[in-house]
């Protein structure tokens, strides 16, 4: 029953141990659903689950009816055209990296866009090529090169077989990285993604923006620079760049300068004024043309030696046969590229997702991105993702939805079909700077640091280790590492956690850490402790110290000692040189310590319950023993283990704290259990937990509950407070005693009761 009284309330029940309260309150027993249940339901059919499946596997469904034409239209169209346009001049410069002609570049940056129209989740990625993963996508294409010729023939002679060659090996190992992913997503592995936390994705797009940073250096200066994806690749490029810095071309890079200095002044513009301007200014669009004016104009490529995007092959070609040696040899090598693929795809929408506010499913990205790799592959186009510099350009320009994707789609499509030859004379350095322009989003990233610290230095550490593992590794090494590293910060904090010991706080049945608070009370020879954490394999050793911190002693020490004096006791007994009367023991031969030799002992014996009940009399541990008798006095007698936020033991940490149970029943100090769910309890009886020593009596469902019991049980109530407190001012304390009440002064006096009728004794 609660009573109300202003704000505070009286509680009056009785005081419920875990086996008390199941007698009174049954507990229904509840059919779980097993393995065979689980199946049947997945592949059960109805309309409302053929409706559920189709809207997850076409997502475009749910929004595109919702879709705002008049707020949203205009913003879409704007950030369609400006990032279609830089999709055309970046999958024309990744194209490079691959090692293929330039308008293979087109078909990565349209057929994957298409599909994740229909099929993807976020609402503000550009799908379509990666430089890191389109370098990824080159080392594969040197490499097979390399080991044998695709076609059967000899190719070295021969420019166009030879494109061709590494057409079809970039296409095949595409396409075989698009089945990876098609199958994931279809067994749903796509919770990998819950193990990337906000940290970690934070600090892998940023170092995947380092290495754009990186990859656009050399066109910027117009170096030849060769490509790496191993460890230390980025500092093999950096080697490489700056032994060749002599060769770099002024024009080049006078001219990526000035775009890069526009382009981020603009975007500063964009971001201040975003609320008075209609619509952002589409300066990538304004530069291109103009880019492709001057340049044609002035003839820069004839008068200076720049490097230009060169004859582009307009229209399709027919879908490629894949390359079965491909196939049999890249499995592992597609394997990387299709988990990078998605992971910085993934992280990119992720940070997107959390900003406006939307959910984004990892399986159904991963169908997106198989299927639009198997389409891009299939039709002579390499890996896709979403490139970070693109994605933050459909954002910032005003994109809304996908419908700019589909706008970017068409703009490819019509350089690709139409209008390819304008594009000729733009400057690959006019790419590599636009791409650079639009990163400043990630590479502000870094001011996450800082706060991080604050906050949270477990995810500051985590940041930090993403950021240097996928810079120096790579983004395919980097990543496993930093999950690696992050789920391993999740078992240190589990295998140190935080433990404490709890006291009453304000005499009410409210318990708290008693270091935090200086009103407690903590009960004499009550101990009370908390462990903030699962009990596993990893910390049962530090449990158990931290336990026998907080008591002040080790349990199994005060076991062997007492078992040692009670083998010297019974040896001097039996001689007759002890004796016992009411004042206490007798010893009547002052040699008797010379009587007892214990180099036989064995410490299996001496860690076995103290057994008395063949002496005449009761040892009282605590008092006086005869004289060299070394036991030390515990002043102890009931330990409360607070397990609420313990979610789980395994059968290792079984064992071990059945026997730390065990090793204080023995020295006589009771111990009670709060806190555990039935699940818990449960589980442990199915373990054979339970036995005479360990009984299942020692569950308590409160700390107040296993208190309130203790003092009960003791008849007597001994407080640790403080003097310089109004003790009668807080007396607040009520227990519940067969349906009677008792406060704190009647429990105090029949303590003083017992104590004066002892000394009367």
């Amino acid at each position: 029953m609660i009573e109300p009284i202003g704000n505070q309330y009286v509680v009056s029940r009785q005081v419920y141990s875990q086996n008390a309260f199941n007698e009174e309150y049954k507990k229904m027993k509840r059919s779980h659903k097993t393995i065979w249940n689980n199946i049947r339901m997945y592949f059960r059919c109805s309309s409302q689950k053929a409706k559920n499946i189709a809207f997850s596997l076409f997502p475009i469904v749910s929004w595109l009816p919702s879709y705002r034409i008049k707020e949203w239209l205009l913003s879409d169209i704007v950030s369609g055209v400006s990032t279609g346009l830089v999709s055309v001049l970046q999958g024309l410069a990744f194209a490079l990296l691959v090692n293929v002609p330039p308008s293979y570049g087109l078909y990565a940056a349209f057929f994957p866009m298409i599909v994740y129209l229909f099929l993807g989740t976020s609402r503000h990625i550009s799908v379509g090529p990666f430089p890191v993963l389109s370098m990824m996508v080159g080392a594969v294409v040197v490499a097979q090169q390399g080991n044998s010729n695709i076609n059967g023939t000899e190719t070295a002679g021969n420019s166009s077989l030879l494109d061709e060659e590494k057409v079809t090996i970039s296409a095949t190992i595409t396409l075989l990285a698009g089945i990876i992913q098609l199958i994931m997503g279809i067994l749903q592995i796509g919770f990998i993604v819950n193990y990337f936390s906000e940290s970690l994705i934070s600090g892998f797009t940023t170092a995947a923006a380092i290495h754009v940073l990186v990859s656009q250096l050399k066109f910027m200066l117009q170096i030849s620079v060769p490509s790496h994806t191993d460890p230390f690749s980025i500092f093999k490029v950096l080697e490489s760049i700056f032994t060749n810095i002599e060769k770099t071309n002024i024009a080049d890079l006078v001219t990526s300068l000035i775009i890069l200095v526009i382009v981020s002044t603009v975007k500063e513009i964009n971001t201040k004024f975003k609320d008075k301007l209609p619509a952002p200014i589409p300066i990538e669009l304004i530069l291109t043309v103009i880019a492709a004016g001057v340049s044609y104009a002035c003839d820069l490529k004839g008068k200076f030696d720049v490097a230009v995007i060169g004859e582009m092959e307009s229209g399709f070609k027919a879908p490629i046969t894949p390359s079965l040696k491909v196939l049999q040899t890249g499995i592992g090598d597609a394997f990387s590229i299709a988990i990078v693929a998605f992971a910085v795809a993934f992280s990119v929408a992720s940070v997107y997702s959390i900003k406006y506010d939307y959910p984004i499913d990892g399986n159904q990205e991963l169908i997106a991105f198989g299927v639009g790799n198997i389409f891009g592959g299939a039709f002579r186009g390499f890996a896709a993702s979403t490139a970070l510099s693109r994605s933050a350009i459909q954002e910032s320009t005003g994109g809304k939805t996908q419908i700019a994707g589909l706008i970017s789609a068409v703009i490819v499509l019509i350089v690709m079909m139409a209008i390819g030859f304008l594009l000729e004379p733009v400057q690959k350095s006019v790419l590599a700077a636009l791409s650079l322009g639009n990163l400043k989003g990630m590479l502000m990233q870094f001011k996450d640091v800082p706060t991080l610290w604050k906050k949270d230095k477990y995810d500051c550490v985590i940041w930090v280790f993403t950021f240097l593992a996928a810079v120096i590794l790579g983004l395919g090494l980097g990543l496993a590492a930093s999950v690696a590293f992050q789920l391993l910060t999740i078992v240190f904090r589990t295998q140190f956690p935080q433990c404490s010991t709890l006291a009453n706080v304000g005499r009410s049945n409210i318990y708290k850490n008693k270091k935090d608070y200086p009103d407690i009370y903590e009960p004499e020879g009550v101990k009370i402790f908390k462990c903030s954490a699962p009990i596993y394999f990893a910390n049962t050793s530090f449990f158990r110290r931290k336990l026998f911190e907080a008591v002040g002693f080790n349990p199994v020490r005060i076991l062997r000692k007492r078992n040692k004096a009670l083998k010297k006791i019974r040896k001097m007994m039996k001689e007759g040189l002890l004796q016992i009367t009411p004042k206490g023991f007798i010893v009547t031969d002052s040699k008797f310590t010379n009587i007892y030799d214990n180099s036989d002992e064995k410490i299996e014996e001496l860690d076995q319950p103290i057994m008395t009940a063949d002496l005449p009399f009761q040892i009282d541990w605590n008092g006086n023993l005869p004289v060299n008798f070394e036991v030390p006095q515990i002043n102890l007698h009931s330990l409360i283990l607070d397990f609420s936020a313990v979610s789980f033991l395994d059968v290792s940490s079984m064992r071990s704290l059945k026997s730390i149970l065990q090793e204080f029943l023995r020295i006589e100090v009771d111990v009670y259990i709060i806190g555990c769910d039935e699940d818990f309890v449960e589980k442990l009886e199915c373990c054979g937990f339970f036995d005479q020593e360990v009984t299942s009596s020692m569950f308590f469902l409160t700390i107040h509950d296993a208190v309130l019991h203790i003092w009960m049980k003791k008849d007597y109530f001994i407080s640790k407070s403080d003097p310089n407190q109004d003790n009668e001012s807080k007396d607040h304390f009520i227990i519940n005693t067969n349906g009677g009440l008792r406060n704190r002064e009647r429990v105090r006096l029949i303590c003083l009761e017992l104590m004066d009728n002892s000394h009367v004794k």
